[in-house]
């Protein structure tokens, strides 16, 4: 993965354009951890899923990573068809989830093979990919 498609390790703000994308719990309490930064872009407490403001909440709080996948795809797709915004992903799933970056980086690995150029990951996310 080319390193211009690496997400900043620290975001302290966002550009017209950027959307910051986080775990979440399905029911949208971002009380905590990344979901509580989300809310300064705009994440909104009670939706647990997609565009919220510059921001991209994926529901990450399951118990396996095949419940996860559905929303990873449906992240996939969505920026995809909007080639116009820049997604800077979070290490989803790797806090109060509990999931490790080798458990959940391959879920964003079609970013990768299918170059869905606007797609940035964490570091760690691209190492294992």
């Amino acid at each position: 993965m080319e390193a211009k498609r690496i997400t900043p390790r620290w975001m302290n703000s966002l550009n017209e354009g950027e959307i910051f994308v986080f775990g979440s719990s399905l029911d949208g309490f971002h009380g905590e951890g990344l979901a509580y930064l989300a809310m300064r872009w705009g994440a909104v407490w009670g939706q647990g899923v997609g565009l919220q403001g510059q921001t991209y909440a994926i529901p990450a709080m399951f118990r396996t990573v095949e419940e996860i996948k559905p929303y990873v795809d449906e992240f996939l797709r969505f920026a995809k068809e909007h080639p116009e915004l820049k997604f800077y992903v979070s290490e989803i799933g790797s806090g109060m989830a509990g999931f490790t970056p080798e458990e959940i980086a391959p879920l964003f690995k079609p970013s990768v093979d299918e170059n869905i150029e606007n797609v940035y990951l964490p570091e760690s996310f691209a190492e294992i990919i």
